[in-house]
Parts: C-alpha cells; sequence; structure tokens
C-alpha cells in the first residue's frame, strides 16, 4: 500500500478525489455529446453540478457529524469528524434538483434527455473516490485472515479492505452502465445504478469494520440510506416509464 502523504502535505485521498471529479466531468461531456443531447443542457449539467458536489461535500460532513452525535451525545456536535458518500449523494442531489426545478421551464430544460448519463458519472467518481478511502486508511473491513486483507498503518492485524472491494463494484457498474447508455441507449440507468449500488452497499456493510453505531434497529446509517436507495430506485423506474412515454408524444406528436 503506497503512503497517504507524498509530498508538500498533498494526500492520496485529495488526489484520488479529484481524478474522480475530473472523470466525472469528462463522462458527462463526452457522453451527453455522443448521445446527442442538447449543448444548453450539458453547460447547465456542468454548472448546476459544480455546485452540487460542493453542497455534497459540505452535506456529507454534516450527516456525518449527525452520525457521530446519535452515536455518542456527549461528544457534542462536531463538524470535521468525517465524511460519508450517501450524505453527499443526497445532499448533491438534492441540491441539482432545486436549482433545475427553478430554472427547467425559463431556460427550457429536459432532464430526461441528459439523465441516463448522470449514474455513469457518479460511478466513475466514486470508485476514485474509494481508491482514496483505501490509501487514507478510512472505511475499512473487519479482521480477516484471508490473503486479501490488508494491515493499515497503526493495525495489528490485517483487516478486509472493502474500499478496495467497492472499488471494483462501481468501476464494474461503470462499464455496464456505460455499455446501456452508450450501446442500448438504455434510459433507466437511474434505476439500475440506485438499487445495484443500494444492494451492494447493503450487503458490505457487513463487513465494515469500522465503528459506526447503530441508526434505525438494527441498521448502520448506510443500511438505512441503501434501503431508501432501493425503494427510490424501484419507484422510479415506473415513473420515469411514464414521464418518458410523456416526453416521446410530446416529440412525435404525429406517432
Amino acid at each position: 500500500m503506497l503512503p497517504n502523504a507524498l509530498f508538500l502535505n498533498v494526500h492520496m485521498y485529495g488526489i484520488m478525489v479529484a481524478v474522480g471529479l475530473l472523470c466525472c466531468f469528462l463522462v458527462i461531456w463526452l457522453y451527453a455529446k455522443k448521445c446527442g443531447v442538447d449543448q444548453r443542457l450539458i453547460d447547465f449539467t456542468y454548472y448546476d453540478g459544480v455546485g452540487a458536489v460542493l453542497f455534497g461535500f459540505g452535506a456529507a460532513a454534516l450527516f456525518q457529524a449527525t452520525y457521530e452525535y446519535i452515536r455518542n451525545p456527549a461528544g457534542g456536535f462536531r463538524l470535521g469528524s468525517g465524511i460519508t458518500f450517501l450524505g453527499g449523494l443526497i445532499g448533491g442531489a438534492g441540491f441539482f434538483l432545486i436549482i433545475y426545478f427553478a430554472l427547467r421551464r425559463k431556460w427550457d430544460l429536459h432532464l430526461l434527455d441528459i439523465l441516463p448519463v448522470i449514474p455513469c458519472s457518479i460511478t466513475v467518481a466514486h470508485g476514485w473516490g474509494r481508491i482514496g478511502c483505501f490509501f487514507a486508511g478510512c472505511c475499512y473491513g473487519k479482521e480477516t485472515d484471508s490473503f486479501l486483507g490488508v494491515t493499515f498503518p497503526g493495525m495489528t492485524h490485517a483487516v478486509h479492505p472493502t474500499q478496495l472491494y467497492e472499488a471494483a463494484f462501481l468501476f464494474l457498474l461503470f462499464g455496464i452502465l456505460s455499455y446501456l447508455v452508450l450501446k442500448k441507449r438504455y434510459p433507466y440507468t437511474m434505476s439500475v445504478y440506485l438499487v445495484a449500488y443500494g444492494a451492494f452497499r447493503f450487503l458490505i456493510e457487513f463487513l465494515r469494520g469500522d465503528e459506526r453505531g447503530q441508526f434505525i434497529g438494527s441498521l448502520s446509517p448506510s443500511q438505512f440510506w441503501s434501503i431508501v436507495m432501493i425503494l427510490i430506485g424501484i419507484g422510479w423506474f415506473f415513473l420515469q416509464r411514464k414521464l418518458q412515454a410523456k416526453r416521446d408524444a410530446e416529440r412525435n406528436p404525429a406517432a
């Protein structure tokens, strides 16, 4: 394992996050162009996406601070104790949608035209971010005697590198989603992403070894939000079918 700190206080975690964000916006641009998305919508997605990322990082820190306070109220509510991806995803998605609905009529925007591309950009960014977690030694798994086990600095035993397990899954999912978008023009990739990642995240939580407490019942915070993601993904599939049919009718009124 390479050290997290490389030079001049530059850390591998930050580098991997930066690489992930670069890939995220590059995928949006390339895939949207390939799918013939209107340039105005691409530009809007870029600007709104930057705001969503910034807001998402704040939400990720706020969610993590809330989890820590629930786990240990005596420690007080303190920001800066870490970030959580699902909290950032919720906050970032909320910001993006608020701005979209505020401007969609004025700018004549149709989110369904670029929506299939969005999960591709999320998965590739998240995959690189998880590699960053590996270098930082956070989000690790339980103790293991497996040949896959990794001993992080400060540990006396090997643990599952759950960060790399998740990164591998995310890059695989990115490949599948890319195939569906670019080759099949499949419009329901958001539902595929929400259900697939939600199910994977729920299951891999059983291998996680970093204590984050329980949220509702015996569920960890991530397991709770994973269930929410799966339910939203299923519901969104049926809702998008109706919206897609309406959108197609608007484009081809004669049909």
